[in-house]
This record gives C-alpha cells, structure tokens and sequence, in this order.
C-alpha cells in the first residue's frame, strides 16, 4: 500500500513515533491525518503541523477508540490506515501491582483489540485496508527488565499475527512495527532503554522510513533494528541456549530499577 491519497488515523500522535508517522504520512502524498493522544496540546500542536485533525482519545477506553473512528469517518472519510500506536514503559517484575499489569495490559494489548473491532468491518467491506500495530523488539525477544512489558508486547504481536490471518483475505494487511530504542519520551528516563539501546538508539525519523517501505511490500514484521532478526534465529534455533544467554545478560545489566 501507498500513503499517497490515504485517509490514515496514528494513536500515540502527540509526540514520539506517533507524531513522526504523521509528518511522514503528509510528506507521503495522504490525502488527510488524523492524530489522536491524551496530551492535548502536543496533540494541537501535531495536528497543525501536519494540516490534520486532532481528537481526544484514551486508547484504553474502547468508547473513546469507537468515538475516534466515527469521529474521524464523519469528518474526512473511511478510513484507510490505522495505526494503534500508543504505548507506554512502565517497567516492572511479576510483583508488580495488579493495577500497574491491567495498565499495560489495556493499552498496549486491548486498544489493539477496540481498534480492530472499531475499523476493521468496514475495511474487509471495502475491501482494503491497512492496520499497523506497534509493538516493540520486545514483543519479538523479551524485555530482560520487565515482564509487564515484555508479556504485553508478546500479546500484541501474537494478536497481530491473528488478525493478519482472519482478514488477510479481506484485503486487509497487517503489519507490526518492533523496534529497539528509538529517542522518545519513553526512552528519555534512566530505566527507559538501559537495554535495548545497546545496539543504538535511532531517532523517530528514521524508523519512518522502515514504515514506508514496509507498507509497499504490504509484509508483517517492521524492523528497524536489523540485529533483532539474527536474535530471533539465534532463540529460534535453540531457545534453552538463548534463556541461559538472556539470564547472564540479565545478571550483569542489573535490574531496571
């Protein structure tokens, strides 16, 4: 798929990853954006910035996802790409508060899930439509420094990797976005990548460009870190190897906070 034209929402759109797609997505030829965050003025700011429209959204209220779609249908049309984006770090172990595992259960696995519920029938109507969820290495790997992230991130790939298989004959494409550290707020914290910087950290920019020729292949896995394909042959291949590798690593990192 082409950006060109296309009608695409980005979650997540105040700043980060979010607000680069939507300086990308305008560079690309779409024909209309719209970005949606809990921060409201950084989201106004985007928003102008990229001759777009700015909503409102807590991605980990279904309402609020709903509410965005028909807003944003209403207002500029069907739409053709949607990127549930948003995210969050908030490292933490198996002892962390039930609270704090329901947070990162709710936005980085449950507003995938309302996203597709609220945009993926009229896309399989129409017959085209592109879903971009994102997830991280994480979700590809593990986080050796958190299970609530790890654990989640794993869920969001797992339940792409279902999408992908229900509607790809719709004329749905899936894809899901893994990086490493990219430099985002989420990062700009001492616990924020202690780990997944180690093969570099790259700019939101960048992993724009990872995006763009994702979508033309229409292939499942963007990932813009390449070290993270030869780490996943390496866990596929011997998994028991790769445990043992990850627990050392663990031990010398320390844990994240």
């Amino acid at each position: 798929m082409k950006v060109k034209d296309k009608i695409a929402v980005i979650t997540g759109g105040a700043s980060g990853i979010g607000a680069a797609l939507a300086r990308r997505f305008r560079t690309e030829g779409a024909k209309a954006i719209a970005v949606a965050d809990i921060q409201e003025s950084l989201l106004q700011e985007v928003a102008a910035e990229v001759d777009g429209m700015a909503v409102t959204c807590n991605v980990a209220d279904e309402d609020d996802i709903q509410n965005l779609v028909s807003e944003v249908e209403d207002t500029l049309g069907p739409i053709d790409i949607f990127c549930s984006n948003a995210g969050i770090a908030r490292l933490g172990d198996e002892d962390e508060p039930n609270d704090e595992w329901q947070m990162n259960w709710d936005i980085h696995v449950m507003a995938h899930v309302y996203a597709v519920r609220a945009v993926a029938p009229g896309m399989a109507a129409r017959g085209s439509g592109y879903l971009i969820h994102t997830a991280s290495a994480a979700g590809l790997l593990s986080h050796i420094q958190s299970a609530t992230y790890s654990v989640t991130k794993h869920a969001a790939v797992a339940f792409a990797e279902w999408v992908s298989i229900k509607y790809r004959d719709q004329g749905i494409c899936v894809s899901v976005l893994a990086p490493q550290a990219v430099r985002t707020p989420m990062t700009d914290r001492p616990e924020g990548a202690i780990v997944a910087s180690l093969d570099g950290m790259i700019e939101p920019e960048d992993l724009t460009d990872y995006v763009i020729e994702t979508m033309a292949k229409e292939e499942f896995l963007m990932i813009p870190h390449q070290e993270v394909k030869g780490y996943m042959a390496r866990k596929n291949e011997d998994i028991d190897r790769w445990l043992v590798g990850m627990n050392r690593w663990r031990t010398k990192s320390g844990p994240a906070r």
